[in-house]
């Protein structure tokens, strides 16, 4: 197992730098990350329309994942991660998950939609907003995780409790649904690992369920905010309110 201690939950878990130098000594029990997007979607945020019509850029602050980067990412982590193996990505790097993690000897379901009410709306009226984004899990092919239980085929939130701070950030995911991706595809004291973990809304959920947490940031203000999220959530008993 990893270098992180038994104990079930420490801020310091989150480490600051690029996870391909942070976490190489990482070994853990489920993997659960909301990594880039591809291309397609990381060009439309980067043209979001504002309330007048006219088009605006935003900056993002990374680049889209490219599928080389997906297969290095799959063949780094998947024989690190002892169970599941959840990526929440978009649609046009679905294939690319699916064919890479099948590859690599994973049991690969359909894609899980994620819905997220409200997100967003195209103001210009040429079409219908994108409010779903893309949960694919993997397990491996063992009895063990044959035996897990039914899970739901789909996750639907608002903008409630910790999405205002989470969405703060390009890509930050509602309190409420990574707590339950959390809670379904783990168990008691498993250790978490969230490469890319923007605000820490994955560890929050993990300190609240009483699972162990352990992942890198690489933007060191994002990761400043975050170390401040977890022990803001860690000293009030708040995970899921104030956090």
């Amino acid at each position: 197992m990893s270098m992180v201690s038994d104990s079930p939950f420490r801020a310091s878990a989150l480490r600051c730098g690029d996870w391909r130098s942070v976490l190489l000594d990482i070994e853990c029990d489920v993997l659960l990350c909301d990594l880039p997007f591809g291309s397609r979607t990381h060009q439309s945020l980067s043209r979001i329309k504002v309330h007048d019509g006219v088009p605006r850029s935003k900056h993002i602050g990374y680049d889209a994942l490219t599928p080389e980067q997906v297969q290095h990412f799959c063949a780094h982590f998947s024989p690190r991660t002892l169970g599941w193996f959840c990526v929440l990505t978009s649609h046009d790097l679905l294939p690319v998950w699916e064919s890479t993690l099948a590859k690599l000897g994973r049991y690969v379901f359909a894609p899980i939609a994620c819905v997220q009410r409200g997100r967003n709306v195209r103001l210009l009226g040429d079409g219908p907003a994108n409010w779903t984004d893309w949960l694919l899990v993997a397990r491996p092919r063992t009895q063990a995780f044959a035996r897990w239980g039914a899970l739901p085929g789909a996750y639907v939130t608002t903008n409630g409790r910790g999405a205002r701070e989470a969405s703060s950030i390009i890509g930050g995911k509602p309190l409420d649904l990574m707590t339950a991706l959390v809670r379904d595809y783990s168990r008691p004291n498993d250790l978490v690992c969230d490469p890319c973990a923007g605000l820490a809304t994955t560890a929050v959920a993990c300190a609240s369920l009483g699972r162990r947490f352990i992942g890198s940031e690489v933007d060191v203000a994002t990761h400043r905010r975050a170390t401040a999220r977890i022990e803001r959530a860690v000293q009030l008993d708040l995970f899921g309110g104030a956090a």
